[in-house]
C-alpha cells in the first residue's frame, strides 16, 4: 500500500475507529475526520502501525465542514473512502426539535453524498479506487421513535446501490456497503436512547463489524451484513409487513423500555 491514502470519517470512536485502525495496518497513508477533538487522540493511536496519518475536527453536516476535509487532502489522490460519519436521533419525532433532526439528515445524507461525489468523479475518471459506505439494516425497518435516522439509513442504502450500477463500466471502482445492527459505541448515548431496550440490551462488537466492512471492501463486494442475527432480520425485513416491523421496533426503541 505504498504511497496509497485513505480518508476514513466519524473515525474518533466505534466503528469508523476500528477502521481507520484496519487501514493503517494495511499501509494506507490517513487523513481521519470527526467532530469532536477526541480525532486527536484517536490519530495517535493510528500512528503507531507506522504510517501517516493526519487528523481533523470538522462537522460533516455541513458543506463548509466537508470543504474543509477536501481542502485538507491537498489535492491528493484519493485511493479509499470509508464514508462512516454518522448520526442518530432517539424519542417520538413530534417531541424532536427541528434542528436536531436536520442535523441526523445533513449528516448521514447531505453532508455523505456532498464528500462522496467529488471523489468518486476523480475515481470514475482515473477506473480506480474504493469506497464503504457505512448504512444500516435500520434501512429495512420502519424505525419507531428513531424514525428520521432509519429514514435516513435507508437512503443511503437504496443511493449506494444505485451509484453502484451507474459507474458498472468503471470496473476498477467498488462501491460497497456496510449495513451493522445495534453496535456496542457511542451511538446510543448521543441519540438519548439509553433508557430503550435497543439502548440498553447486548450490542454488536464495533471491531467485528468493522473487520466484516473492511474484508467485503478488499473483496470488492457491494453488501455486508455484519452478524448472523442481522442477517436474519434483515432477510426478516423484507417479507414482513411494515406495520408489524414498525411495532417490533417501537418494542426496542420506544423511551423507557429498558429493562432494569
Amino acid at each position: 500500500m505504498a504511497n496509497q491514502f485513505a480518508i476514513v470519517t466519524g473515525a474518533s470512536t466505534g466503528i469508523g475507529f476500528e477502521l481507520a485502525h484496519l487501514a493503517a495496518q494495511a499501509g494506507y497513508d490517513l487523513l481521519v475526520v470527526a467532530d469532536e477533538p477526541l480525532i486527536e487522540a484517536a490519530a495517535q493511536d493510528f500512528r503507531r502501525h507506522g504510517t501517516s496519518v493526519e487528523a481533523l475536527e470538522a462537522d460533516l453536516s455541513t458543506t463548509e465542514g466537508v470543504d474543509r476535509l477536501l481542502a485538507e487532502t491537498g489535492g491528493r489522490q484519493i485511493d479509499l473512502l470509508c464514508a462512516n460519519a454518522g448520526r442518530g436521533l432517539g424519542h417520538g419525532f413530534v417531541d424532536q426539535a427541528p434542528a436536531d433532526w436536520r442535523r441526523v439528515i445533513d449528516t448521514n445524507i447531505t453532508g455523505t453524498l456532498y464528500l462522496l461525489q467529488p471523489v468518486l468523479r476523480q475515481m470514475v475518471a482515473r477506473n480506480d479506487g474504493k469506497i464503504l459506505i457505512t448504512g444500516s439494516i435500520a434501512g429495512f425497518i420502519p424505525g419507531s421513535f428513531q424514525a428520521v435516522y432509519n429514514g435516513t439509513k435507508a437512503f443511503i442504502d437504496s443511493f449506494a446501490d444505485a451509484i453502484r450500477n451507474e459507474v458498472k463500466e468503471s470496473d476498477g471502482v467498488t462501491i460497497t456497503t456496510l449495513m451493522p445492527g445495534p453496535t456496542e459505541t457511542e451511538f446510543f448515548e448521543r441519540a438519548d436512547m439509553l433508557d430503550t431496550s435497543v439502548g440498553a440490551d447486548e450490542k454488536d462488537d464495533p471491531g467485528k463489524v468493522a473487520r466484516d466492512g473492511w474484508d467485503a471492501l478488499m473483496a470488492g463486494q457491494a453488501h455486508i451484513v455484519s452478524g448472523w442475527k442481522n442477517k436474519l432480520q434483515a432477510a426478516a425485513a423484507h417479507v414482513t409487513p411494515a406495520a408489524v416491523m414498525a411495532e417490533r421496533h417501537r418494542k426496542m426503541a420506544e423511551p423507557g423500555t429498558a429493562e432494569g
